[in-house]
């Protein structure tokens, strides 16, 4: 079953003018990459999108990101983003500002960028060959963690601090089908990171 594209936390949001579009210039950019190779999209039975990136801008703790159920758009632009200005964990709660609301991997996004200000950027794709092929083989999140969730926030909290995911910047949502994480320095690097695991995993042609 697909379990994706809807909030499950919190969303206090504030209508508001877009990012500046430089600012998601870059963001788009990657976007479209991740776009063009199918891990981000649009699931037509279940009728939901699929896939967000994020990057860090403004105040400490603040981040751009791109807006929920966006994953059937084949071109975003500042409209499609939304700028993360506050969350609490614990209350399960994400607070936003743009014209469209913030991603149900939002408090995913979050807690990473708490664990490590090296953190610049965000990527959360879905691919069901790579995940196959990844699973419990690079850190993976606990089967029983839902996404969008304080568990899967601490589910990631707990991989960076236990295992690999700090050093190679990738990781499988196990609860989560087809989904994986990637962070980097840079919008570029948590991209390239995913492209290159699937670039490496392609199944072979008979």
């Amino acid at each position: 079953m697909i379990d994706e594209g809807y909030i499950k936390f919190q969303s206090s949001w504030k209508r508001a003018p877009a990012p500046p579009a430089a600012a998601v210039t870059e963001l788009n950019r990657w976007r479209q990459k991740l776009y063009g190779a199918g891990l981000i999209g649009y699931y037509e039975k279940e009728g939901v999108g699929f896939g967000n990136l994020s990057v860090r801008y403004g105040k400490p703790g603040e981040f751009i990101i791109s807006g929920t159920q966006t994953g059937h758009l084949p071109v975003l632009d500042e409209n499609h983003y939304v700028l993360v200005t506050d969350h609490d964990i614990d209350k399960n709660l994400v607070v936003c500002e743009g014209p469209v609301e913030a991603s149900s991997e939002s408090l995913t996004h979050a807690i990473l960028y708490d664990l490590d200000s090296k953190i610049q950027s965000v990527v959360h794709v879905h691919s069901p060959d790579l995940w196959q092929a990844l699973i419990n083989k690079v850190p993976t999140t606990p089967v029983d963690v839902a996404y969008g969730t304080p568990e899967m926030a601490e589910a990631f909290a707990a991989l960076y601090r236990d295992t690999a995911f700090a050093a190679e910047g990738i990781a499988v949502m196990a609860g989560h089908d087809d989904g994986l994480i990637s962070v980097g320095r840079s919008v570029a690097e948590a991209g390239d990171r995913i492209l290159k695991a699937l670039q490496a995993n392609r199944p072979a042609r008979s």
